[in-house]
């Protein structure tokens, strides 16, 4: 019987600060950034709400110009997978930093306050920056075929 395994992450958060590009020795870009994700749930013992916020660090290779739209605040969509590295420490201890790599970067909506700084109703909908080459634009459909979307048209 063959082996399976899944490595796979799907995150909705905010931005906990503006992203950061900077390039390897070879000229590779690489963009850091946090995100942070949140649960509330009620507390079975005293029936009061409680709340919890996730720190995630994320990693995206070769992206350079997308730093330019991660800016504090905003909220995105990040599927990826999980990478556990380690390195030394000044004082020579081993350290173990888990990270998300991300494949796929969606920027799903504003920071407070862009539809009073004039984004408003021309704010642009959700931007998919993928990791891998631009994709083209689709061609305009022939205006008698319908685009209505069916339930077979949504991924999950």
């Amino acid at each position: 019987m063959a082996s399976r395994s899944v490595n796979k992450v799907i995150l909705v958060g905010n931005l906990g600060k503006d992203a950061e590009t900077k390039f390897t020795q070879g000229g590779t870009p690489v963009t850091k950034f946090t995100i942070a994700t949140g649960r509330r749930w009620k507390d079975q013992q005293s029936g009061e709400w409680k709340e919890e916020t996730d720190w995630h660090n994320v990693v995206l290779w070769r992206a350079e110009n997308l730093a330019n739209y991660l800016l504090k605040g905003k909220q995105v969509y990040i599927e990826g997978r999980l990478q556990t590295r380690s390195y030394e420490d000044k004082d020579g201890k081993k350290q173990w930093f888990t990270e998300v790599v991300a494949e796929d970067v969606i920027l799903l909506g504003g920071r407070a306050g862009e539809a009073a700084a004039g984004m408003g109703e021309n704010a642009p909908g959700p931007v998919s920056m993928p990791r891998s080459a631009p994709r083209q634009a689709p061609a305009a459909a022939p205006e008698n075929v319908s685009q209505e979307i069916t339930d077979d048209d949504v991924p999950f």
